[in-house]
């Protein structure tokens, strides 16, 4: 770089600028020749001139994406150095600059997850592009990684807070870095309890294992951390904690490769056969759900309130369907698994919905899955005779025996 405009840059001398300029109408091309160069706009970053960073920001914005040959891009240094307000300003221009992989694939998020928070810098990151949350380095550590690793609680909690509002935040509290440590392992090899229970709330898995083969908690037994021992230790015994464990993995191994076999390749249906589908299930679901109300046959309706020799037995089967048992299941079941397929093939299909819009619906039918789901355990107990075991599975499900026969 040419030594005048150097200073300039770092004196803030706009007017030096100008008059480089005069003399070389391309004194600012030639960094784009040069695939890692110190930038005036590095140099000025680095030295908080913010009134010259934006004058080459209006000028050549394309110099926002150089790294220089320290693998730093101008936010990097902004961040490093603290320069809160000149990296709002860049952030305001161009939102995925904070998503620039510098040296060792560092992030300006990863930067700040490591030095600290500067003046809500964190707060503004993740409101203007929450999907940097996801980004590695070269070693493959998230955001996460690195505030536990630099005991960072505070940012621990700001990056969980914007993480419980994601759908992958499963993947990235549980993604492993070049050791196969989560942010789990570490928090419980160097003893941050807090730290433990705030990533265990947000679904952190301690059964997954390093390279080493070994889980959080074997970590935490290791360093002789008694306060992590006993947040990550369970209440069963090992040996029902690790079957419950791998019958869950195997059961989520099931149901996504069924998803998968049904929903593989929906984001390519056009928008035509897209609301054709929308509209086939609409019927599905509504034929499937007044099924639920009004089997076949109807139900029973007691006898009328004159009668009085009616018996208790006969009251009680008040709303069973009339049909004989193996009959009511054979048209039952069928009828509820079509009702659950056509139930998730139309939220896969609202995918491409604004997200509130989306969201709406997929409470309304939720609302309508849980009442379908409800009358379905009442009818199939209905039909079947009344155990203490059934009594309380329809307990746990919020409907007490006078529902049912």
């Amino acid at each position: 770089m040419d030594e005048s405009l150097r200073t300039a840059a770092s004196t803030g001398n706009v007017s030096e600028l100008y008059n480089l300029i005069r003399g070389d109408g391309n004194i600012l091309r030639r960094f784009d020749e040069v695939e890692f160069i110190d930038t005036p706009l590095h140099v000025a970053a680095e030295e908080g001139c913010i009134g010259f960073v934006m004058e080459i920001m209006n000028l050549k914005p394309s110099m926002a994406r150089k790294l220089n040959q320290q693998g730093l891009s101008p936010m990097h240094l902004a961040v490093k150095k603290g320069h809160t307000e000149i990296v709002l300003r860049l952030l305001e221009i161009h939102k995925d600059l904070i998503r620039i992989r510098g040296r060792k694939g560092k992030t300006p998020l990863h930067y700040i997850c490591k030095v600290g928070d500067h003046d809500g810098l964190l707060d503004a990151f993740l409101e203007a592009c929450p999907d940097s949350i996801c980004d590695v380095t070269t070693r493959n550590r998230t955001p996460l990684h690195i505030a536990v690793r630099n005991r960072r609680l505070d940012i621990l909690r700001a990056l969980i807070r914007t993480l419980r509002k994601k759908d992958y935040y499963r993947e990235v509290v549980n993604r492993k870095d070049e050791h196969g440590n989560t942010a789990l392992h570490i928090a419980a090899s160097d003893n941050q309890p807090q730290m433990l229970k705030l990533l265990l709330e947000c679904k952190a898995d301690k059964h997954v294992i390093n390279h080493d083969g070994l889980t959080a908690f074997d970590l935490a037994n290791r360093h002789n951390n008694k306060e992590s021992i006993s947040i990550l230790r369970d209440c069963f015994s090992p040996g029902v904690s690790n079957f419950k464990h791998k019958l869950k993995r195997q059961i989520t191994e099931y149901v996504t490769k069924a998803s998968s076999l049904i929903v593989d390749n929906i984001d390519g249906i056009s928008s035509e056969d897209r609301s054709a589908l929308l509209v086939i299930l609409g019927l599905l679901l509504t034929a499937t759900y007044q099924t639920t109300l009004s089997p076949p046959g109807g139900v029973s309706q007691g006898q009328s309130s004159s009668t009085s020799t009616s018996t208790s037995t006969d009251v009680g089967k008040i709303g069973t369907s009339v049909m004989p048992q193996a009959t009511f299941l054979e048209f039952y079941i069928p009828t509820y698994m079509a009702f659950l397929v056509a139930f998730f093939l139309t939220l896969a299909l609202l995918k491409p919905f604004p997200r509130g819009l989306r969201t709406l619906h997929q409470i309304l039918l939720a609302f309508l899955a849980r009442v379908n789901s409800g009358k379905l355990f009442v009818a199939v107990s209905s039909v079947c005779h009344w155990n203490h075991y059934s009594h309380r599975i329809l307990f746990i499900y919020g409907y007490s025996g006078r529902h049912c026969a």
